[in-house]
This record gives C-alpha cells, sequence and structure tokens, in this order.
C-alpha cells in the first residue's frame, strides 16, 4: 500500500443494508480496478460469507501479484440450515444460513481462514486482520495473535493486524505485539478524531500502518447536504451530531468544496494513515468518490474549520493535492 491511497471495503458486496445483484457487484470491483485500486477489504462477516465469494469471482483472472487482498478472524461462520428462511440479524440483506461465532482461539484463526481462502478461491491472502476483538481481549491476545504472528513468520500470510472502532483496543495491539497494520473504523473522521489523542502518535512511533475506514461515518458524511435519516454509527443520527454535520457542510459551501470531498481528503490526512477505505454499492458510487479523493478542498477552507471550532486545532491537515494517488 502506498500513502495515501484509496481501497475497496466489500462490505456492500455482501449485501449491507440493501441487495445488490451478482452483476452490480461484480462491475463495482471492476471500476475500483480501472480507478488504479489494488486493495481489497472483506470478511466472513459480510453477508455471511456472500462478499468473500463475490471478491474472489470478481478478482478470478487478474494477476495475483499486483492486488491485496485481506480478510478477518474472529468470526466462524457455522451451517444453520433452519435459518435459510429468516433474515440475517445484522444488517446485511441475506437469509440466516450461517451463525457467527466469535472465535479467538488458535484453532478458529486456522479454521476461519481456511474457509475465506475456499470462499475467494485463494491460496493466500496478504493481510489477516482480527475483527473486533473488543470483549475477547484475552483470548485475542494470548491465542490469536500469536497464531496469527506463527503464520505470518510461516510465510502463509504475509501481514497481520487488527480491525476495530475501538482506539483503546487498537492501542493495546500496537503497543503490546508485532502487529503490521490497523484497520480504524469511524475513529478518525472529519466529524470526531478520538485516536489523535494516543492511538496515531503510537502507530507512528511503531511503525504500524493505519488503514482508515468509516471515514463517512456510516453515511452521515456522505452527502453534501446532511438530513434527517442518514446513518451515523448504524443507527438514527442525533440531533446534535446532525447539526455538526451541517456547520462542516457549510463551510465546505462556502469553499466551493462539499463535505464528503473533504471527509475524503481529511482522513488521509494524517501520517500514520497508509491507506483511505471506501465501501461502494454500485460502479456510480465508487467512481463519484475517486473522483471526490482527487479534488481536495482548498487549504483555506481547514483554516476556517478550525475557527469555527468544528475541528481539532491539532489534526493534522491534508495535502492539496491527491492527484495520481488513487490507490492502495
Amino acid at each position: 500500500m502506498t500513502r495515501t491511497g484509496l481501497g475497496l471495503g466489500c462490505a456492500a458486496l455482501g449485501n449491507l443494508y440493501r441487495a445488490v445483484t451478482d452483476e452490480v457487484a461484480a462491475a463495482t470491483v471492476e471500476a475500483a480496478w480501472t480507478a488504479g485500486i489494488r486493495y481489497f477489504d472483506t470478511a466472513p462477516h459480510y453477508g455471511l460469507g456472500l462478499s468473500e465469494q463475490r471478491l474472489g469471482r470478481a478478482l478470478r483472472g487478474r494477476p495475483r501479484d499486483v492486488y491485496t487482498v485481506s480478510t478477518k478472524v474472529g468470526r466462524l461462520l457455522v451451517p444453520d440450515p433452519a435459518g435459510a428462511g429468516r433474515p440475517d440479524p445484522e444488517g446485511f440483506v441475506v437469509p440466516a444460513t450461517h451463525r457467527r461465532v466469535r472465535d479467538f482461539s488458535r484453532d478458529g484463526v486456522r479454521r476461519s481462514l481456511d474457509q475465506s481462502l475456499e470462499r475467494l478461491g485463494l491460496d493466500r491472502v496478504d493481510l489477516v486482520l482480527l475483527h473486533d476483538p473488543e470483549g475477547h481481549d484475552r483470548a485475542a491476545l494470548d491465542e490469536a495473535y500469536p497464531a496469527l504472528a506463527q503464520l505470518r513468520a510461516a510465510g502463509v500470510v504475509g501481514t497481520i493486524g487488527v480491525g476495530s472502532k475501538d482506539p483503546g483496543i487498537l492501542q493495546r495491539f500496537v503497543t503490546q505485539t508485532d502487529v503490521d497494520t490497523i484497520l480504524l473504523a469511524g475513529r478518525y473522521t472529519l466529524l470526531e478524531q478520538p485516536a489523535l489523542d494516543e492511538l496515531l502518535p503510537a502507530c507512528l512511533d511503531r511503525n504500524v500502518q493505519v488503514i482508515n475506514a468509516g471515514v463517512f461515518n456510516s453515511g452521515l458524511l456522505a452527502v453534501a447536504d446532511p438530513h434527517e435519516g442518514l446513518p451515523y454509527e448504524y443507527g438514527p443520527a442525533s440531533d446534535g451530531v446532525l447539526r455538526r454535520a451541517r456547520a462542516l457542510a457549510g463551510v465546505c459551501t462556502r469553499h466551493g468544496s462539499s463535505l464528503p470531498a473533504a471527509a475524503l481528503a481529511f482522513a488521509g490526512g494524517h501520517p500514520a494513515v497508509a491507506c483511505v477505505l471506501l465501501g461502494a454499492q454500485t460502479p456510480e458510487e465508487l467512481i463519484r468518490n475517486v473522483a471526490l479523493f482527487r479534488c481536495p478542498p482548498p487549504a483555506a477552507l481547514w483554516a476556517d474549520t478550525v475557527a469555527a471550532g468544528l475541528l481539532r486545532p491539532d489534526a493534522p491537515l491534508p495535502s492539496a493535492d491527491h492527484e495520481g494517488e488513487p490507490a492502495c
């Protein structure tokens, strides 16, 4: 991955929030490829394996040494035939044919990875991440991490890391283990920057790369004019959060930019961030987001945002030009 580029987060390929067809999913990956994106992140959790299956099909036939795939461990998929007639309870529009079982044991890590490789149709993945280990800290640190470290030492996987929206648990892994990468979800965005205090400095100190995900805060920052009904933290945005998003949008408009363009630019502005991970449900969304990333706001926007009390003054500001850096 090269800083600061874009990767494709593939939760939407698993029918997050709404169903997309196989054809649309494949076209979204194709649009990412055409835009120069070569990093793709998925997980068993996303659509009960559907995301991995679709991503694997979309990448089939492409030169394996020119793209990077990450998947995650910590949620085993256990068949549940009785659930075939029920919808998945975790936000993906798929039948509940499997149950997610949290498993951070050594055996669980290996079983999960083997199952992911089968769904992807690949003989290896480049990065394996522990998925949301909060609440399972001890097992993740004492069993799952050593299992991944052994796989890395044996050359079975290239790099290892952890993904979470909890800066505290991420910092524990950064400071107590030898992870290569963290995936930070929704905690270093234009709307909020709790990772700025300790986590991101620790990543710089220990040379841990950061993949910044959830940079639209579940969708609230993805539109130029935030309105009621948009999601934040996978639920409705509160009045206070919505007011703040609207105030940010107003500054962007005054400078001839837009809220999503500023959100993308800011997300890649910290020197610890190696990649900004974007989700997209359609090729059109993907193409729009790449175009916005390549046209960052003017420098004066950031000064006005800080002056309005909408952005921390100690936050590193993004460079003025991402042109030529579309991909990780």
